[in-house]
């Protein structure tokens, strides 16, 4: 029996995306003796950014939590004969959170200058994304396939034969960086911002760059001769 002739051609998807959503991590830490108060003071200080982004126009749920744990914090130290030993610190908590909104600089401007004013003094890291991440994965695949069977379809020709049949499609679906992130050093304190930011910041000058993201499928075919 001839054995049948099949062609296996990987296709790449590219796409460059221009964000139109704003996104701010926040994240909160801090350090107590007691685990119950490590809790409250982590409620409170959460209430005290829901206040200030509510004065921003957002409701008090569209501050999301993305990670929230408390853990024993220890340190290290040296004893008098010269030995390293660990002691108890506290109960550290750590709550991650962010807020979304579409892309707006005056907007932005307005809300880092509000939490770098607040009474507590979050981390934030600012990131830009694409608000239709399903509709955007989407056309990667639809890319992709399309790059496949256009490479499949020169091989073919060029071996003197035409496609057959979709024999398997293998698509290991992976989660693309929908996200772009301009602060370079990452992590800024909004202590820190409101210390060189006054009214005259309130407008940031951010264009960021587009979003490139690829993704890749496998096709097999048969080939007639």
């Amino acid at each position: 029996m001839e054995r049948e002739s099949i062609i296996r051609v990987s296709g790449k998807g590219m796409l460059r995306l221009r964000p139109d959503l704003t996104r701010i991590m926040i994240t909160l830490t801090g350090c107590y003796k007691d685990y119950a108060e490590s809790l409250k003071h982590s409620s409170e200080d959460t209430e005290v950014l829901r206040d200030v982004l509510e004065k921003q126009g957002f409701a008090r749920t569209d501050l999301k939590t993305t990670n929230f744990n408390v853990q024993v914090k220890n340190e290290s130290y040296e004893t008098k004969d010269h030995m390293w030993k660990e002691r108890f610190v506290g109960y550290e908590f750590y709550h991650s959170m962010k807020i979304e909104f579409d892309m707006d600089n005056d907007r932005l401007g307005r809300i880092l200058y509000a939490l770098a004013h607040a009474s507590v003094n979050p981390e934030l890291r600012l990131a830009y994304a694409v608000k239709d991440t399903e509709a955007a994965k989407n056309a990667l695949i639809g890319a992709a396939v399309a790059d496949a069977r256009a490479k499949a379809l020169v091989l073919a020709g060029a071996a003197g034969v035409k496609l057959g049949e979709i024999l398997r499609i293998d698509y290991s679906r992976g989660e693309p960086n929908f996200e772009v992130r301009p602060m370079a050093n990452g992590m800024l304190r909004a202590k820190a911002y409101g210390a060189v930011c006054e009214d005259a910041c309130l407008s940031m000058d951010i264009e960021p760059e587009d979003i490139e993201v690829e993704d890749v499928v496998t096709m097999v075919w048969t080939l007639v001769r």
